[in-house]
């Protein structure tokens, strides 16, 4: 197992990576401060993991609410049945909330934490790859609004994340590939040698070596844990981390939530900002074909879809945390491990990649 840490002073906590930890008790028991504990999860994971944990916390008192699975449930509505179930069982300010699932339940599990008496703790036990390299880390819970992804939501840190690459074998391909995105986004933003790895190891990720996973999934939570310790409310360094997400949004909220994986819209969001990039001559045709090359051997799209116009794409975008003063800004990219957040760019330049990059 390794263990890396997220600097957030008292808020700091722990990141366990590493095979067969969710029936770990001592993983959990330093980080539950009172007896009552809610495992939130959904239908899709229950029948997998649920007993596991609950065996892993047997000395406390626990009970579980099962939500529907898919982005599209990821709603006020369905967060209500978390505090339904708290308030029902009696659970106090004592109590813990535990995320099992992927980000979805991740980001809702975490804000219900954060609104229920107006605090309890919570610990991530993401079980996608995408939450374990990306959504569990950083304190960012929400939920999605019919004109725009995670515009309800909270800044709130979990105690501790518990990431067990074992559960990445009931997963189905096309989740795989959606985390990949997030991976490969780290390499694109800050860490050319990852990126390098990455373009020599992508088959063994696709083929889910647990040797390579690890080393992924430790490096991307390093460098994210590195980002938000410097910037945890995203005020400024943090926002690079939405390279290619604002297209993706766009994308997600513009199908339909659950139409397109999150990763999968994200893989078209960073094809799109490298085109926009070597457009305005910021980057090389050579750096844009690797990227595309390294999201192709990943089974990611490169394009949006047909069905959304440039002028509804634009619209989406408008509709963005990182838009400021009514203009939308972008994670652009300088070369391969640079990446910028800018309002500087040529919007003939944007309306031309909107049109180029659809499938």
């Amino acid at each position: 197992m390794k263990t890396l840490h997220v600097d957030l002073g008292e808020r700091s906590y722990p990141i366990y990576i590493g095979q067969n930890l969710i029936g770990r008790p001592e993983l959990y028991s330093d980080h539950i401060g009172g007896r009552q504990v809610m495992i939130v999860t959904n239908t899709t994971i229950a029948p997998l993991y649920l007993e596991t944990v609950r065996q892993a916390l047997r000395e406390c008192t626990t009970e579980a609410v099962i939500l529907p699975d898919g982005e599209e449930y990821k709603t006020l509505e369905t967060l209500d049945l978390i505090f339904t179930a708290l308030l029902e069982k009696r659970f106090d300010r004592s109590a813990t909330l535990i995320a099992l699932g992927g980000g979805v339940i991740g980001d809702m599990a975490g804000f219900a934490a954060a609104c229920y008496q107006r605090g309890i703790d919570f610990i991530q036990v993401p079980t996608t790859l995408l939450s374990q390299v990306d959504s569990s880390v950083g304190g960012k819970t929400a939920v999605n609004h019919p004109l725009g992804k995670n515009m309800i939501g909270a800044f709130y840190q979990p105690r501790c994340v518990i990431a067990d690459i074992e559960t990445l074998n009931t997963l189905e391909d096309r989740q795989l590939s959606a985390g990949l995105a997030e991976v490969i986004k780290y390499g694109i933003l800050g860490n050319k040698a990852f990126f390098e790895w990455q373009e020599h190891h992508m088959q063994d990720l696709v083929g889910r070596d647990p040797e390579a996973l690890t080393y992924a999934i430790e490096h991307s939570c390093r460098d994210k844990a590195e980002i938000v310790a410097r910037d945890e409310r995203e005020s400024g360094i943090r926002a690079l981390l939405n390279l290619g997400h604002t297209f993706g949004h766009a994308i997600e909220a513009g199908m339909g939530y659950g139409k397109w994986l999150h990763g999968e819209a994200v893989a078209a969001g960073m094809a799109m900002a490298m085109d926009l990039s070597q457009r305005l001559g910021w980057i090389t045709e050579d750096e844009t074909r690797r990227v595309i090359k390294l999201l192709q051997v990943a089974n990611l799209p490169t394009k949006a879809p047909s069905e959304l116009s440039p002028e509804t794409m634009l619209e989406r975008m408008a509709v963005d945390k990182k838009a400021a003063d009514g203009q939308i800004r972008l994670v652009l990219v300088r070369n391969i491990g640079n990446t910028v957040v800018t309002r500087e760019y040529d919007q003939a330049a944007l309306m031309e990649t909107l049109n180029r990059c659809r499938a």
